[in-house]
Order: C-alpha cells, then structure tokens, then sequence
C-alpha cells in the first residue's frame, strides 16, 4: 500500500501544498479575526534573520530608524486625495476608545506617509535639515478580503522607509538605491530569489506616487509575487502637507520624497520559489539553523559525539542545532528537518562512530554521502555556499525557461494563462491591451528596457512589458 504523502504534492494543488507547508513546518497559524495570522517561532526566526540583514543595509544609506503611532486622525488621510481613495477600501477605523465615541476617529495605519509627513513638515525647516531619511520596522493593517498566510493577511510586518530632499534627482536617485541595493541585492544574495527589477506603469504604480519601482519573482507555479516596492513621490505629500525648506538661495522650497517598503511576504515568497514536494528549502545564509546535527541513536558515546561536533562546527562560524531527541524516531525527525528546510543534515549512529564518518544530508541539491567527521568543520561552509548559489541558478532557470516573447495580447494571455510569464513589447501592448489582460485576470507586472533594465520613464523607446497572473 502506498504511503501517505506529508505533503500535497505541487503538480496536484499548488496552493494546497503551499498551506501544508506553512501549516507542517510550524511557520505561521491563522488568527482569531479573520484575516489574521500568528507567526510561529520557527517563522519568526526567518523574520528576524531578514530583518536583521535588511536593516544593516538600510542603515548603509544613512537612514535612522523611528518609531510612528498605530492610530492615525482620520483627517490627515484626506489631505492627498490619490492617496486616500487608493487605500480607502481597506481601512480599519477606530470609533470608539475608552468606552466613549471619539470626537474624531482614527485610522488603524495602512502604510505611514500622511501621518510621517506631518512630523516631515514640523521637522523640515531648512537645507540643512535634509536629506531626512527615517525607516520603521512596524505592523500594518489592510482589511484583505482574500487573506492567504504572509502572502495577503489584513494584519503584516514590514519595514517602510520615508525620506525627503532637495531636489528631484537626489530623491530619484534615493529611490533607485534602495531599489537596487538595498532590495535586490539582499533578495538575490541572501534570500537566493531571481528578482525581476523593473517599473510600474501608471495602472500599478503605488497611489500618490510619481513612480514605482517593484522586485518580481516568479513562483513554483509560474505567478508573479511583488516581493517590494521603492517609490518616488514627488511633491505630492509635500504639498499637502506643506513641506518646504528654506534654500541656500533664501527661497521656500517644497521637498521631494521618497518612501519604500518590504513585508512577511518574503517569508511567502520563499515557500513559493524554493519549496519541493518534502517542504521548504530554506538558503543556507538566511537559515536560522544551518546545519542539524542528529543522533541516530541514544548510545552514550553517539550523544558525545553529536556535541562535539556541534561544538566544533559552531566554532567554524555555522549556525548549528544538536537533535539528540532519541526519544522520538529518527524517521520522524528526519522528515521534520526536511520541512523545516534546514540545509544540511549531519547524521551520527553507532556504526559512523566506529568508521570515524558521519553522514552528510544536503536538503537543496538532494542526496547523501559519508564524509570523515574531522572534516566536517572545513567541509560545511563550502556546501553551503555551493548550496546557497544552487538554489538562485534554479529560480533563474525556472524563470528563463517559463518566460516567453511574444507579439500579441493573445499570445501573452496564453503564456500567463498556461503557467509561465510573457514579455511583450509596451509600444504593442499600451493601455487598451493592459484593460484587455485584465479582463483574463493577467497584470502588467512591470516595464523593463530590452536588455533587462530599469526604464527612465514609462514611454521609453524600446520598454517591454512583463506580463504574468500574480497573487
């Protein structure tokens, strides 16, 4: 009799697996209101370990990071009227508090711009107040009404970044930054994601921007996911929340602004571009754990041992965890550590102990190997970095082989439709065929130049569309 999968397989239900995943590997449960989650321990470790390296490179610019209230005045919302109708259908207000009506009430925060520009506008007073540049690392709240763990939950986690300039170049050129060296560079060399960088058309762009920049991924399933977003402002809050300098020149000036964002949605993101049919399959420089060293039996001399190879390996610089739970099956442990998507197993039983060997379990490139234990410490950053980059060659690969060129909206619905991305030139595709993709429930994910590129401008010569379904 065939044996139970743990999981749905991809191949069978794609979103069903993806909820096993989070359920079985102890990520995130939902929460009591609807919409809700509650990050698990083993979630939150993936949390912190992003924000953690996030937030090196975010202070690498020269950003501080504050803190903003939870509750906004409902009228500092209607001071950017774009802003406001492009969030208006998912606020959460506040109308009560102290068991009495507010005499105004409150919004719970669906991103910081109106109540981040009122500080702006107090604290800005002359050139040589800027750049000002602040980052929170916060919740939000956005009443989703098609909630998915990490991917669109109505309560999340992020970090928002929000500054303000001189001039248009400088605030332009901020945006672009953090684009490209803040995002990407931490998606691609620490999360392993093949990120497409590109621009937002008019359509997609973030509501009271002048322009956003947006990191595409492409899932297991050929759908795009919008891992983060870097947006140029212009002096849109500027001007209504006044904001203005004094130049050099003595001349009252209107600020120019950025803001920038990136959520737990990463944490779906890895699930969706790593995870096989055995779980996660977590990059090696992101892993909480590393590598796992186990007991295969409770034999005094195999429990020795399993320490002092942790011992050893924690010296070397790899984050490690001992599993000497003999109490429980190993069978069992095993296929909890290849959900967990831990990178490496080190495996050590009666028999390794007398041949001097430990077993050696690779969870991203699959297979197994005896390897001598006295060269475990040398050995385990090399495979982990040869790991690391395995993962990012295969999300590449995936993408490359599932992107296709194409000449007419047809064509691009097809290839979006049958699971894979297309790419169509913006001169063919404009406006009227972006209306007409969404009507197959296909988005214009982004514009890129012919070569890859980030385009200068929505109507550049040449700019190419990306054109996928996306969660």
């Amino acid at each position: 009799m065939a044996k139970t999968p743990v999981l749905t397989p991809q191949a069978e239900d794609f979103p069903r697996w993806y909820q096993d995943i989070v359920n079985k590997a102890e990520l995130a449960d939902n929460g009591p209101v609807r919409g809700t989650m509650v990050i698990r321990p083993y979630g939150y470790g993936l949390w912190e370990r992003m924000q953690q390296d996030m937030d090196a490179r975010i202070k690498e610019t020269g950003t501080q990071n504050a803190y903003f209230p939870l509750l906004i005045p409902q009228s500092y919302l209607h001071k950017e009227a774009e802003h406001i109708e492009g969030f208006a259908p998912e606020l959460a207000v506040v109308t009560h508090g102290g068991g009495k009506e507010l005499e105004e009430p409150a919004v719970v925060r669906p991103t910081s711009e109106m109540i981040i520009n009122e500080y702006f506008a107090k604290w800005v007073q002359s050139y040589r107040d800027l750049p000002l540049l602040i980052n929170q690392w916060a919740n939000v709240v956005r009443w989703e009404l098609r909630p998915r763990l990490f991917l669109r939950t109505t309560e999340f986690l992020w970090q928002e970044g929000h500054t303000a300039h001189a001039t248009y170049e400088e605030a332009r050129d901020f945006a672009a930054r953090i684009h490209r060296h803040v995002y990407a560079d931490f998606m691609r060399d620490v999360l392993a994601m093949d990120v497409v960088l590109g621009r937002k058309t008019a359509q997609e762009r973030f509501a009271g921007a002048i322009n956003t920049l947006t990191l595409e991924g492409m899932m297991g399933d050929g759908k795009a996911l919008q891992l983060g977003t870097s947006h140029e402002l212009g002096q849109n809050f500027a001007r209504a929340f006044h904001t203005q300098y004094l130049s050099k020149e003595g001349k009252q000036e209107l600020v120019w602004q950025t803001s920038w964002g990136s959520t737990t949605r990463m944490i779906g993101a890895l699930v969706m571009m790593h995870g096989d049919d055995n779980g996660l399959r977590i990059p090696p420089r992101l892993a909480p754990t590393q590598v796992v060293v186990l007991a295969i039996k409770g034999d005094d001399a195999v429990l020795a041992k399993v320490h002092e190879i942790g011992d050893a390996l924690k010296a070397a610089g790899v984050r490690v965890h001992v599993d000497d739970r003999t109490d429980t099956p190993f069978g069992r442990r095993v296929v909890d550590w290849e959900l967990k998507g831990v990178p490496v197993r080190v495996e050590i039983g009666p028999r390794d102990l007398e041949n001097g060997t430990a077993m050696l379990a690779r969870r991203i490139p699959g297979g197994k190997e005896p390897v001598a234990v006295e060269a475990l410490a040398a050995l385990l950053p090399t495979v982990l970095e040869e790991d690391q980059a395995l993962l990012l060659k295969q999300a590449r690969e995936r993408r490359e082989s599932r992107t296709t060129d194409v000449t007419t909206v047809d064509e691009a619905v097809e290839a979006a439709t049958s699971g894979g991305w297309a790419r169509i030139p913006w001169a063919t595709l404009g406006e009227a065929g972006e209306a007409e993709l969404a009507e197959h429930s296909v988005s214009v994910r982004c514009l890129v130049t012919e070569d890859g590129a980030v385009p200068d401008a929505d109507d550049a010569t040449g700019n190419v569309a990306v054109v996928a379904r996306a969660y």
